[in-house]
């Protein structure tokens, strides 16, 4: 099969014939559809976070399950599914409490990936998917299946995008109506955040973002007002719209050191700040503790927003289906696989929401 490989961090990705494993227990092959392209494959792929190589990034699928290996319950081939990364076992300490993106066991491919290259070298399936390739080859705890009506690359986003910045809102944070609420980051996730917080019924939502033109897409995705921290100075605009007490939680979307460092400043007493942007390894940010706990204020990290993929995923594609859900206006463009390296610069450079890789 054909996959874009990650030889040298950096660097474009090479097209290239790769081998696949067969389905073991437990595992589905799924030919990939559609695959979108998150900030998290071009930081692998830039060796902000480190990693092997070479390796295959993609980690945003929906496709059509090929076949299953034996005791597969959760899909069957012909079903249409979203395929994400979040691997779970069902069993062990933190699946037991219901978080299952924060699963422990070590499954067989961890050890042992189903990649390689023409001579046989093993490659990389990064974050358990590897989804830039024709197919690919995951545990069943990774996909839900969906109906056949929904197109392959709005499914795509619900993968990780949407879930994450929806998530962080709605699982994290348990937004609920009347709730002040500012979303740092206008970026695929942030957008995800901003309607998450308009489907929870959250009163005051403001958009902050450096680029005048993903605060308009806030708009449109529920955000009640807007501030672009370059022109305005963000913390006096959003005292002044709630009454000089600020907003109850702020959502971190991006990975800077200054918007985490200043999202303290934009929340009330007993307000809370959801770190769900991943910043390259080492950079810190900074508070005052004392604050914090006299203000009775709190810190929560959201990693893909707290997602339970057999029930999360399914709950937003009948949101979409009913239109309250928007996925088709976060796709900017799509490309071809033999493209990808343009489909990445074009993320890179800020032009687009979600480029979605179509096969």
């Amino acid at each position: 099969m054909k996959a874009a490989v990650c030889h040298e961090f950096g660097k474009p990705l090479v097209i290239e014939e790769i081998n696949l494993a067969k389905p073991g227990p437990g595992e589905v092959l799924v030919d990939i559809r559609a695959c979108a392209i998150c900030h998290s494959d071009i930081f692998f792929a830039e060796g902000a976070w480190g990693g092997d190589l070479p390796a295959v990034y993609g980690h945003e699928a929906a496709g059509v399950v090929a076949a299953t290996g034996t005791g597969v319950s959760r899909v069957k081939p012909g079903d249409h599914v979203v395929v994400t990364l979040i691997r779970s076992c069902g069993h062990c300490h933190y699946c037991r409490q219901g978080s299952e993106v924060m699963c422990e066991e070590v499954f067989a491919r961890d050890t042992k990936g189903p990649l390689s290259g023409a001579d046989g070298r093993p490659y990389v399936q990064a974050m358990h998917t590897g989804a830039f390739a024709e197919r690919v080859l995951t545990h069943e705890s990774q996909m839900v299946a969906i109906p056949k009506d929904v197109p392959f690359d709005a499914a795509s986003l619900l993968a990780c995008g949407v879930i994450t910045g929806y998530g962080a809102v709605v699982n994290t944070a348990k937004v609920k109506p009347g709730h002040h609420v500012a979303v740092v980051g206008c970026g695929g996730v942030g957008l995800n955040s901003v309607q998450g917080a308009a489907i929870a019924g959250a009163g005051i939502i403001v958009a902050v973002d450096l680029a005048d033109d993903k605060l308009e897409a806030a708009k449109r995705f529920g955000a009640t007002h807007a501030v672009n921290p370059k022109k305005d100075d963000a913390t006096k605009a959003i005292k002044a719209l709630t009454q000089g007490r600020g907003v109850d939680f702020v959502f971190v979307t991006v990975g800077a050191k200054a918007a985490f460092d200043r999202a303290f400043d934009y929340i009330t007493k007993n307000g809370t700040v959801v770190i769900v942007g991943m910043p390259p390894s080492g950079v810190m940010a900074e508070y005052d503790p004392g604050t914090v706990a006299a203000w009775n204020q709190k810190i929560l990290g959201s990693k893909m927003g707290e997602t339970r993929v057999a029930t999360d995923i399914p709950e937003l594609v009948d949101l979409y289906r009913a239109g309250r859900l928007k996925l088709d206006e976060l796709i900017t463009a799509r490309y071809p696989l033999e493209r990808i390296n343009e489909a990445i610069a074009e993320v890179n450079a800020g032009k687009a929401l979600r480029n979605v890789i179509v096969f």
